[in-house]
């Protein structure tokens, strides 16, 4: 189990290499030049000129195949764009903002934690719903209650997170008042960060005010984002749970005169869980990108739509940096994932 492991993380660092690659490259075929688009169409060839040296625009993209021939120094070719932002991420440097000159590593720090916390929330929900959802729809195959979890299903699975957010904020927030429409805390209410989680910020410090109003804050975002995990949830956990209850060896617990409630959690459960596990893992892995339209329509300062903000500035180090982090914590959560399963499966071996 601890060499698979080893392995295993250590084959990340050729993804996140090529990740880095292609990061590096789209975001060099936008079109336009970011020099131009920081001092404006009226700035000057010379203005012009040297911001581009100052952001290291003016070297080519992957080999400086004319230094090194001029120079005749082999060491030459690696003077480029792609090759000294490299050995600036390998030193744990993400660069800063072009525009707000902040550290691009200190801005993730401090978004990171408000993203993490809504898919946290989002995912949670969603399991608690969609497993049991997905069980009950299973065991009473061609029922009502399968009928309606799979429509339940259909439609979450279809609905726009945009409409829903505003749906969920008219609903209980402008006409009901039972819920905030944006933020994370009400105006005048502090914590003092320890892990940048409200919720669980407000549990630490032993301030039950900010957690009941961090929570209350949480719901709505949380319903809206969760939307779709929990449609695809449910509709994995009642076909793998459908595939489970077929095989032999549910037949044979049966016979043995099992009850149903012990064959369905004991034996059928666990064994069901392994292609929803990846689902999960997927799926948590997907939220942590960023949620844009949740971010933007309730006002949540997480990273998605900071990132989205950076492409549309053009600003390099933003796009670059945050994108290798999201890839960084991705990879590394569907390796979790992967070393989850002999939990779930005892029949799973690693070598």
């Amino acid at each position: 189990m601890t060499a698979y492991a080893i392995r295993r993380f250590l084959g990340l660092i050729p993804v996140l290499f090529g990740v880095s690659l292609l990061v590096f490259t789209f975001i060099h075929l936008i079109p336009g030049d970011p020099a131009v688009v920081m001092l404006g169409q009226r700035a000057t060839p010379q203005a012009l000129e040297k911001l581009r040296k100052q952001l290291n625009l003016d070297k080519p993209l992957f080999f400086n195949v004319k230094a090194a021939v001029e120079e005749k120094n082999p060491a030459a070719l690696f003077e480029s764009q792609y090759f000294s932002f490299a050995n600036r991420i390998l030193h744990g440097d993400l660069g800063e903002s072009i525009f707000t000159k902040v550290d691009v590593a200190t801005e993730l720090r401090a978004r990171f934690p408000a993203t993490l916390e809504l898919s946290i929330g989002a995912m949670l929900l969603a399991i608690l719903v969609a497993i049991p959802a997905g069980i009950m729809a299973a065991v009473r195959k061609n029922s009502w209650v399968d009928l309606t979890v799979m429509t339940g299903a259909l439609v979450g699975i279809s609905m726009p997170i945009f409409w829903l957010g505003l749906l969920l904020i008219y609903l209980f927030a402008v006409n009901l008042h039972w819920l905030p429409p944006s933020g994370r805390l009400d105006v005048g209410l502090q914590v003092k960060p320890l892990t940048g989680m409200y919720v669980l910020d407000g549990l630490l410090r032993g301030n039950l005010a900010v957690t009941l109003n961090a929570l209350k804050h949480l719901i709505l975002p949380s319903i809206a984002l969760g939307s779709i995990p929990m449609a695809v949830i449910a509709r994995m956990m009642r076909g793998a749970m459908l595939e489970v209850m077929s095989q032999d060896y549910i037949r044979t617990a049966r016979s043995k005169g099992l009850s149903e409630r012990m064959v369905i959690w004991k034996h059928a459960l666990r064994n069901a869980m392994l292609p929803v596990i990846t689902i999960i893992g997927l799926m948590f892995g997907t939220l942590l990108t960023g949620a844009i339209l949740t971010e933007t329509i309730f006002n949540w300062p997480g990273i998605g739509k900071w990132l989205y903000d950076g492409i549309g500035a053009r600003d390099y180090p933003i796009v670059q940096g945050g994108t290798l982090f999201i890839a960084t914590v991705y990879v590394i959560i569907n390796a979790l994932v992967d070393l989850s399963y002999g939990f779930f499966d005892p029949r799973v071996q690693y070598h």
